[in-house]
């Protein structure tokens, strides 16, 4: 899936690097390469039952310290 642009002739190199990314962001591979780049696992069900847990956790200490004129 390349996208292939060829120099016309007496055309600036500005403009040529113009229509490539003009190109490439219409094909949509810049979109797709941040996509796979930032893509992560699916955590399992454990684990985002122990992070839920945690947050909440972390919610009620502050919340609380808070009251107490802590933070």
């Amino acid at each position: 899936m390349g996208v292939l642009v060829k120099k016309r002739e007496g055309e600036p190199s500005n403009l040529l690097i113009y229509r490539f990314t003009k190109k490439i962001q219409q094909s949509g591979v810049l979109r797709e390469a941040r996509k796979r780049r930032f893509s992560s696992r699916p955590a399992n069900k454990r684990k985002r039952h122990l992070s839920a847990l945690y947050k909440i956790k972390e919610t009620k200490r502050i919340l609380r310290e808070k009251k107490l004129g802590i933070l």
